[in-house]
Order: C-alpha cells, then sequence, then structure tokens
C-alpha cells in the first residue's frame, strides 16, 4: 500500500479493519455457540436412556441416531467437537447409561470411554447349564439356545479346558459375575471356566480316598455331592457314602443323576420324580449304570469340589433326607430301611418341613445323624 495516495491507504486500512472485526465477531459468534453446545444439556430431565453402539457403527450413525433420540440437539456440531477432541474414531461399542440432561461434551466421554452398562450374573451352586442359560436369557445378555449352543460348542470348550468334553456342565463355576451386553454370553463364560480353574487349583488332589478319582471324576461326584445337600457339614459324609458305594462296585442309585439324564434328553424339568424314572435307561440314571455318570450333572461350588476329593471317614452307605435339608446315613440297609419308613414313610415327620429351613439355621451342626439299628434285619439295595 506504499504506493497508493495517503486517502486511499486510509481508506484500504479501515474497510481492513472493519472485515477484521466482522471475522473476529462472526469467529466469536460461532465459538461461544460452539462452547454452549459443547457445554449445554438439550433438557432438563434427569431420565436415563439406554444407549447401544453396535458393531461397525461410523461416528456419523451415532450422532444421528443420538439427535433423533434427543440426547443432543445437532449431529453435525456433535461430529465436528468429535473431531476437534480426535475422538471421532473412539467412539467404543457397547451399551451405555446416558442421562438426557447430560452436555454432548459428557456424552461423548461416556462414549469413549466405553463404561458400558454391567448386568449382575448370580449363578447358585448346583444350578446346571439349561437353568443358567435361562437366567442368561432372563437378563437379556443373551439367548438361551445360543447359551446352550457356546457351551457345547467343541472348538470354545478345547480353547478353555484343553478337553474335548461334550459340553462345560460341571466348569461354569457358581459365583455372581459383571458382564456387558458387548460381551455377552460367551463374555460370562469365559468367566465362570476361568474362576472354575482358579478355584479347581485350590482343590487338595492328594488326599487318601476309599477309590482314587482323576481330576474329570471329581467334577463329576463334586456335582452329585451339591445336588445331593445345601448343608455344608454332610458334604463330606455324602461324598464317603458315594466313595465307599464305588470301593464296593455298588450303584449309586442317586436320584439327582436320573433327573439330570431327562434334562439332556429334553432340555427341562418341571415335575416330580416317578418310579418309572427310575427304571429308564439313559447314561446317567446310576439306578442302570454301575459308576459315575459321563459327565457332571450341575456347576459344584468349591466346598463339594472338595468334599468329592476328601471325603469323610465313615462306613456309611445310605442316606435318606429328613425332609429340612439334611440327611439321616446308614452302614446298613436294615438301618436305612427304618430310616425311611421313619422320615419318608410317616406323614407326620414330613409334614411343615422344608429343605428351606437350613436357612433359617443360625449355627451348622458339628455332627450328622446315623439312623437307628433294626435288630434282625438284613437287605441289598
Amino acid at each position: 500500500m506504499s504506493g497508493l495516495p495517503n486517502n486511499v491507504r486510509a481508506k484500504a486500512l479501515k474497510l481492513t479493519a472493519i472485515v477484521l472485526v466482522v471475522v473476529l465477531a462472526i469467529a466469536g459468534t460461532v465459538g461461544y455457540q460452539a462452547f454452549r453446545f459443547v457445554r449445554s444439556a438439550p433438557s432438563l430431565d434427569n431420565s436415563i436412556v439406554v444407549f447401544e453402539v453396535q458393531e461397525g457403527q461410523s461416528l456419523s450413525e451415532v450422532a444421528r441416531r443420538l439427535e433423533a433420540q434427543r440426547l443432543i440437539t445437532d449431529s453435525r456440531k456433535f461430529r465436528a467437537y468429535a473431531r476437534i477432541k480426535a475422538l471421532a474414531s473412539s467412539v467404543r461399542v457397547g451399551e451405555y447409561a446416558l442421562r438426557r440432561n447430560m452436555s454432548p461434551g459428557e456424552i461423548l466421554k461416556i462414549l469413549s470411554s466405553g463404561r458400558s452398562i454391567e448386568y449382575v450374573v448370580t449363578v447358585s451352586e448346583g444350578l446346571n447349564r439349561f437353568e443358567i442359560a435361562g437366567i442368561v436369557e432372563k437378563l437379556g445378555i443373551g439367548s438361551r439356545s445360543e447359551f446352550l449352543k457356546m457351551t457345547a460348542d467343541a472348538g470354545l470348550i478345547r480353547s478353555l479346558l484343553g478337553e474335548s468334553y461334550s459340553t462345560l456342565e460341571g466348569y461354569l463355576f457358581p459365583e455372581t459375575y459383571y458382564v456387558t451386553r458387548a460381551s455377552g454370553a460367551r463374555g460370562l463364560i469365559k468367566q465362570m471356566v476361568g474362576k472354575f480353574k482358579e478355584k479347581f487349583a485350590k482343590v487338595d488332589l492328594n488326599s487318601d480316598t476309599a477309590v482314587p478319582l482323576t481330576p474329570r471324576q471329581i467334577v463329576v461326584l463334586a456335582s452329585i455331592v451339591e445336588k445331593e445337600t445345601a448343608a455344608p457339614e454332610e458334604r463330606p459324609v455324602i461324598s464317603s457314602g458315594f466313595h465307599n458305594r464305588l470301593k464296593k462296585n455298588m450303584r449309586l442309585q442317586t436320584d439327582p443323576t436320573v433327573i439330570y439324564g431327562i434334562w439332556e434328553k429334553t432340555g427341562t424339568w418341571d415335575r416330580n420324580i416317578s418310579r418309572q424314572d427310575l427304571i429308564t435307561p439313559t447314561p446317567y440314571n446310576t439306578y442302570v449304570i454301575s459308576g459315575l455318570p459321563p459327565a457332571p450333572i450341575a456347576n459344584p461350588g468349591f466346598a463339594a469340589m472338595q468334599a468329592a476329593a476328601k471325603p469323610a471317614q465313615s462306613e456309611f452307605l445310605f442316606f435318606v433326607s429328613r425332609n429340612d435339608g439334611t440327611h439321616v446315613f446308614s452302614r446298613e440297609y436294615g438301618q436305612h430301611k427304618n430310616a425311611v419308613v421313619e422320615y419318608q414313610m410317616n406323614q407326620k415327620a414330613r409334614s411343615g418341613k422344608s429343605w428351606r429351613d437350613l436357612k433359617k439355621r443360625t449355627n451348622t451342626p458339628a455332627v450328622v445323624k446315623e439312623a437307628r439299628s433294626v435288630p434282625g434285619a438284613k437287605g441289598k439295595k
């Protein structure tokens, strides 16, 4: 501008200044609007919306869905802000709890954090994989059929256990787990098997037992012990009874194995066991087969696994329910027969009793009850 006349140069400088002021004003307005957008919530409503980012969704699609659900007011500004913050590719797959009064900045921070909603999955001792599948479906983290298919997937079983078992029954350790929908049923299964391996490593496998068992057989026996009693003091005694039977080549004759054979065949169980069930052959019916069944019938806890590996020292061969969650034990069939009459055929002994009575106990008895002898009684079972 040095070659221009003074009046022209002055006008040019004045025009430049005006343009600069306008540009700065526009930039300031845009900056202020951007600031307000990032910091301002679209609503005062603090209700929670469950928002899921699915596999393969772009930032544009996520932003459009956020706007459609009125969680943000402008998808373009949201995308621009994500790019400025270098988070455009950091939005992670998952299920998120977003409040309607969150600002876009807060929403972007959550979506890029991966802090998905966690579902609490509580599995009690003694549930089988069919029952666990029902829990999974009820919580909405996977379908029942999907869970059952995965727990029978040969490739997944080998990758988790290094063995070729038909299913993961027995290895889905009962515990409370936290699972996201993104990790789903597969993530839960991996957690459960991982916890089983951690717990089983602490089981004493070097105890002197009536019948030496392999680790697999210990899990099978533990699953039966778990189903037979929920009384802690009885688990080692129940286990000793089964060990003693195995040593004498007696059939185990335990109802839970019969019931599991029906679970395996039909996928369900919703009735009482019948006499016909006891004589109907299945690979799991221990009234028909000798020895242990071919696989676990439930998922045992640590105490049951320890009891299977280290049973009590006893001569018991029989036991019968006292209708309150505990049992009376017998060395001889005569004793057992008497106990059946006393506790099962006597209506007064059954009236008002329930296995739920175990939960009402304030302490754990130190001893178990043995059946009374019947003079001269003989027989076999």
